[in-house]
């Protein structure tokens, strides 16, 4: 079985792909009794049980892609993740890579989206506005100092980012990976034979995009 598959996907999933998301939200949403409790207590408020029954619907499943894509080797024909990498720490994101390898097939296409630093920079040199570049950038995280905080990290784990990339850095970072073919790719262009419905300009005004093959 070849799968076209969407790591960490937010609540962006490619119709027709499965799409994997490591959000903590995605167990409870698989957890009648717990969901159920979650709702009777007051713990959940509309907009997180909203969000829970959208996970349901869209058939969202959990993956923790540092640590074990579930999936065969071989498998995955088509293997996406966009504006994920940059959450990951330098060793997780090396351990994403060796899964993705593992599971993509020989002529399998892997299109990883990251936010461009270079462009950060580059609008930073322009506005000299260091507090908007901080903001922009996600790189410092946000105290948890309260009760809501805390269930908010619960359901969507930490928003900043642990690392940066411009095009250069990341595509180094993938043939160090053992990769083939890295290249630094246009938006909406793709070495994928059959996208479907891939969005292939996701955020484009923001991204950097590389794609690979085993």
């Amino acid at each position: 079985m070849n799968y076209c598959v969407n790591i960490g996907c937010g609540t962006s999933p490619t119709e027709g792909w499965r799409n994997f998301d490591n959000s903590p939200a995605i167990k409870l949403a698989k957890s009648p009794l717990k969901y159920f409790l979650g709702k009777s207590l007051g713990l959940l408020n509309p907009e997180q049980i909203k969000y829970i029954e959208w996970l349901k619907k869209s058939k969202i499943e959990f993956c923790d892609a540092t640590k074990k894509i579930p999936l065969s080797d071989n498998s995955v024909k088509t293997l996406y993740s966009s504006h994920m990498f940059e959450h990951l720490s330098r060793d997780a994101s090396i351990m994403f890579l060796n899964e993705a390898r593992r599971v993509l097939s020989d002529d399998g296409v892997m299109r990883i989206a990251v936010p461009d630093l270079e462009l950060m920079i580059t609008t930073y040199n322009k506005n000299k506005n260091a507090e908007q570049f901080m903001e922009n950038s996600l790189l410092t995280a946000p105290p948890i100092d309260s009760l809501k905080k805390m269930v908010q990290l619960f359901f969507s784990g930490y928003r900043h980012h642990q690392w940066m990339y411009d095009g250069d850095s990341l595509v180094s970072i993938i043939k160090k990976q053992k990769f083939s073919n890295v290249i630094i790719q246009n938006n909406g262009v793709t070495l994928i034979e059959e996208p479907g419905e891939l969005n292939l300009s996701e955020r484009e005004q923001e991204s950097i995009i590389v794609e690979a093959t085993k």
